[in-house]
């Protein structure tokens, strides 16, 4: 069982799958949104491709820069989004994109290696995942969801 080591959220937003799997595609608005906020992003590497790298630097408000590295472990386009965090602390992010009405169900779940480190994450983290998608929905929303 999983539930223990999973931080789960999910939005409907006003956008579509096309739009908001673009802004995963994106290198440029990747690096814009991604992050909880006050955070920015240097990539290094990003290979949006099932088995590709992505490697970058997010900068924290607080001047600190933190090394990330991942994989693109399955990419479906307009669906869906599965990363492997291969650094401190490990966790595979599953995206899943749903059209429905208007916009899009957006599902966020990120798995844990144990459930120690996922309890640790929510105790530091918070509300980290829902900035990420409120800065996600702000930045399609300035670029008009055209991506």
């Amino acid at each position: 069982m999983t539930e223990d080591r999973t931080l789960r959220t999910s939005r409907t937003l006003p956008f579509s799958p096309e739009e908001i799997y673009g802004a995963f595609s994106s290198a440029d608005l990747l690096a814009s949104w991604w992050g909880p906020e006050g955070f920015s992003n240097t990539f290094e590497i990003f290979d949006f491709t099932a088995g590709g790298r992505w490697k970058f630097v997010m900068h924290g408000p607080d001047g600190k820069d933190y090394l990330n590295e991942s994989f693109f472990e399955e990419l479906v386009p307009d669906s869906k989004v599965v990363i492997h965090h291969d650094c401190p602390p490990n966790f595979k992010l599953t995206v899943e994109l749903a059209p429905v009405g208007e916009g899009t169900h957006l599902t966020w779940e990120q798995v844990f290696e144990d459930a120690e480190t996922a309890q640790a994450v929510k105790q530091r983290a918070g509300s980290a995942n829902e900035q990420n998608i409120d800065k996600l929905a702000r930045v399609l929303g300035e670029v008009g969801g055209a991506v």
